[in-house]
């Protein structure tokens, strides 16, 4: 049985700073299509994904993503 993997989403602004966007969890198919798609939608708004890293000591994916467009 597939119980997926806690994805851990943090944004950086334009001002270089990190927050907290999102958490939950992905099922292996999701983290799979990571290899094939540069942006992500998350509460209605587009981000591009721009590194990612597996924390061992949390057990998270950790994903930086920039938003595109105009700040609401």
């Amino acid at each position: 049985m597939d119980n997926g993997i806690a994805v851990y989403l943090m944004v950086k602004n334009e001002a270089g700073e990190l927050k907290f966007l999102d958490e939950r969890t992905w099922t292996l198919n999701m983290v799979a299509a990571l290899e094939h798609v540069n942006y992500i939608t998350v509460g209605g708004s587009e981000y591009e994904t721009v590194e990612g890293r597996l924390n061992l000591d949390s057990g998270k994916l950790e994903i930086l993503v920039v938003r595109t467009g105009s700040e609401p």
